[in-house]
């Protein structure tokens, strides 16, 4: 995982899909999805991690 694009297309692959119209929220939501799979032991630390931090950029350049 690169970008956020890479995100959306990962979460997709769980059959999540996330759009409401407000990048913020967004971002959000995918952060919780995030958690929930890595605290069900689905996915690893490091794919964890890496897109953690992807979407934390994502969300602090969004409201720069």
């Amino acid at each position: 995982m690169k970008n956020f694009y890479d995100v959306q297309q990962f979460l997709k692959s769980f059959g999540t899909i996330i759009y409401i119209g407000e990048r913020d929220a967004e971002i959000s939501l995918m952060m919780m999805e995030l958690d929930e799979l890595y605290e069900g032991g689905i996915i690893e630390q490091r794919v964890y991690d890496t897109a953690k931090i992807i979407l934390t950029h994502e969300l602090k350049n969004s409201t720069d």
